[in-house]
């Protein structure tokens, strides 16, 4: 049977190089067309001397593929994806171009006016923990920022099941790979080695994306969230704490307590193969190179407070591992297909 021939829309960046090194080794697809307007006419694995195997040239349109991923930076990538669409080919997009349903939120947080709403009725968010049966009879997926992977995963069993108080504090820790592979001043290492800094306190791009995904998850309680983002000087991982009050009565006292809230949570990612709900606080370095989310849910019993920290790989989980798990469902694969990989380490 013939491999699904897949295509990369703008393979220049860090998270399209991401997905060619990811499906170089998936078994069920072939990676038959790349771009990138800025290396056009360039070998991939010139242009990458780390993927060896690709003998891929980097094209200035994609090529004939059975289904695509757009790794186009936000308004760049809902222009690139709308012909695709409308010559039968399914899509995963990595941009946030198709990620918040509302039209009118565009303006607000991404500076544009989005040129077919109509899309964002059909679109389904790619988070496979909480949408795989939609995900796998769809079409289009928008596929979720890093940081709202990480606090999304952290919180959903604490909002779905009534844990909580409305009021969240979401702080997220990032690696400076998320910062894209453009150059600026603030990713020099002169300025950010050594350095942690918080980011976006106005508001950060990701914020309406995490609000939207949590409300749905209880819309008779929706959250009130603080999200506060932060630069590290490392290359990849994001490391969000989550922090909200208890609703009292909800969860017993003492290790019973502790107990009751892992096996929740336990419970709640029992089909998802990426969330490892674990007894420790997690480092980055645990999902390193890979598509796992490790949660650890504890609380804080002096305060009455839910304490969820939650590590991804932005790269991976946060973005190409997280779009190849979605293509996966959408061509009938196990979500595990080609994902397996364990952490580097150290």
């Amino acid at each position: 049977m013939a491999k699904t021939r897949v295509g990369i829309i703008n393979v220049t960046g860090y998270a399209g190089v991401e997905l060619a090194r990811l499906l170089a080794q998936h078994p069920e697809v072939e990676l038959t067309s790349v771009t990138g307007r800025s290396a056009a006419g360039q070998k991939l694995n010139t242009f990458f001397p780390h993927l060896t195997g690709l003998n891929l040239t980097i094209e200035s349109k994609l090529g004939a593929v059975d289904f695509a991923f757009s790794a186009m930076p936000h308004k760049e990538s809902a222009p690139e994806i709308i012909p695709l669409l409308e010559n039968g080919i399914k899509v995963v997009d990595i941009s946030a171009d198709f990620r918040l349903r509302d039209a009118a939120a565009y303006p607000e947080w991404y500076q544009f006016t989005h040129p077919a709403p109509q899309l964002l009725r059909e679109a389904v968010y790619g988070l496979p923990e909480l949408y795989s049966k939609k995900i796998a009879k769809a079409r289009l997926i928008a596929n979720p920022g890093c940081y709202p992977t990480s606090a999304i995963l952290a919180l959903a069993p604490a909002v779905k099941q009534g844990l909580i108080e409305p009021g969240i504090i979401v702080d997220s820790k990032s690696g400076i790979s998320g910062a894209g592979r453009s150059l600026s001043l603030k990713v020099h290492f002169s300025e950010a080695n050594e350095d942690t800094t918080a980011y976006s306190l106005e508001g950060h791009r990701h914020f309406p994306e995490i609000s939207q995904e949590l409300a749905l998850l209880n819309p008779k309680h929706p959250p009130s969230i603080t999200f506060v983002p932060h630069l590290l000087p490392m290359t990849r991982g994001i490391l969000t704490t989550a922090y909200a009050t208890l609703v009292p009565g909800k969860i017993a006292a003492g290790k019973d307590g502790d107990k009751q809230l892992r096996d929740i949570y336990a419970d709640f990612y029992k089909h998802a193969p990426f969330v490892k709900v674990v007894s420790f606080s997690p480092h980055t370095k645990y999902t390193w190179g890979n598509n796992d989310c490790y949660i650890y849910p504890t609380i804080d019993h002096r305060t009455g407070r839910l304490v969820v920290i939650s590590c991804i790989d932005n790269l991976v989980k946060g973005a190409a591992g997280q779009a190849i798990q979605n293509m996966n469902l959408m061509l009938d694969l196990p979500e595990t297909t080609g994902l397996q990989a364990l952490a580097i380490f150290p």
